[in-house]
């Protein structure tokens, strides 16, 4: 075995985990001297709880503005007015408090305030691209200094881990397309894990996110550009994520088995962040979130299941340790995960989440330029391989 783990996380200094996300920002305030500060907010959280404002409270003198409102999969337009507000307070810290989409549009937005980019036009020169053999290219790579000088602190509030990751995702609203932005800058330099703020999010929200770190460790275990170290925190993470997820199931203000969700959700990030990459249940899923309106989570609930039955056609013996972390018996790993998410309550069909087939060929023609579109344990070779995963889900 050889290869290479990339710390790419090392932009990101802390994570603080089990305490008030309002207690732990004012702390990191201090500790950093951060005098402007912008909250990027869930607009539920805003406005049907307490939460902001006793964030607001707790940064007194420091706090600079709060906006909310980011609409599900970041689209361009909502990335821009929060790097405009950034402006407009001349802020030196964001602070997110939601789900990914909220994450993703405070990261995207530090970095275009750091390359003075005031239309949604202009994040076109920014993103990453894929060439027709399926090879990444990210122009930040090629820029001097080119990461963003604001920093950010999350709070997520949902499980789908992205906090984590320098890269994140906003949506040309043009074409539907999920595009990815990355740089190391572009991490957090802390991330807080509240499990009591999470009590707002949505059931289903909060579970299907949950089987989309579910969905991590899952592409990581069965990718053969994997290795024994990102195995054995995948397949960990796993075991965490599912018991977790069935003791809040059972008991919603469980905050042991949420902070257990949050952590096994860090630890299936820690692969991807490395280099591991994802597989065809991704990227079909981001896909499916950006042109056809699916919630984040519910692509993961959808589409993993299916892709491991596609993969194991082909070769089945990176499915083992799925097998095992899910205590699947003689049951293949496809089934097992079925099992577990159909026991969450979570929708297993296209049709269920309102994608019907005469969407295919554009999905299927998006995702071979999506950043992991190529990059499955079993060869994506054209669309047609795309839109038998895609028949399958129906």
């Amino acid at each position: 075995m050889s290869g290479k783990y990339q710390v790419t996380l090392a932009a990101t200094e802390q994570v603080m985990f089990g305490r008030p996300a309002s207690e732990c920002i004012k702390e990191l305030v201090k500790q950093y001297k951060f005098e402007r500060v912008l909250i990027l907010a869930s607009k539920s959280l805003n406005e049907n709880t307490s939460e902001i404002s006793n964030i607001e409270a707790a940064l007194g003198r420091h706090h600079a503005a709060t906006i909310d409102g980011i609409q599900p999969h970041a689209p361009r337009a909502d990335v821009i007015k929060v790097t405009d507000a950034i402006r407009s307070v001349n802020a030196d810290l964001v602070v997110t408090v939601g789900g990914g989409s909220v994450t993703d549009a405070g990261k995207i937005a530090a970095l275009l305030v750091k390359h003075n980019v005031t239309d949604s036009s202009q994040m076109e020169a920014l993103r990453i691209t894929m060439t027709e053999t399926g090879e990444m290219v990210n122009p930040l790579d090629n820029m001097v200094d080119a990461g963003p000088d604001i920093a950010i602190i999350c709070v997520p509030t949902t499980l789908s881990g992205g906090e984590f990751n320098p890269l994140s995702g906003a949506t040309d609203e043009v074409s539907g397309h999920k595009q990815a932005y990355s740089h190391r800058e572009m991490a957090p330099k802390a991330i807080i894990l509240d499990p009591a703020i999470t009590v707002h999010t949505p059931e289903w929200l909060w579970i299907s996110t949950g089987v989309r770190s579910i969905d991590h460790c899952v592409e990581t275990l069965a990718s053969h550009l994997s290795n024994d170290f990102a195995d054995g925190l995948a397949a960990n993470a796993l075991r965490m994520l599912s018991e977790g997820l069935k003791q809040m199931k059972t008991d919603p203000q469980d905050l042991d088995a949420r902070l257990k969700c949050q952590m096994g959700a860090w630890q299936s990030m820690v692969p991807i962040i490395g280099g591991v990459p994802m597989g065809a249940s991704h990227a079909i899923g981001h896909i499916l979130g950006g042109a056809c309106n699916v919630p984040h989570g519910y692509t993961s609930c959808v589409m993993s299941p299916y892709v491991l039955e596609w993969n194991r056609a082909h070769d089945e013996s990176r499915q083992v340790r799925i097998c095992e972390a899910l205590g699947a018996g003689e049951k293949t790993a496809s089934e097992a995960l079925d099992e577990l998410i159909r026991m969450l309550g979570m929708p297993r069909t296209l049709t269920e989440v309102g994608v019907s087939e005469d969407k295919f060929d554009m999905v299927a023609d998006l995702t071979l330029e999506d950043i992991w579109g190529r990059t499955n344990p079993r060869p994506i070779v054209d669309a047609n391989s795309i839109k038998e995963i895609l028949k399958m889900a129906m």
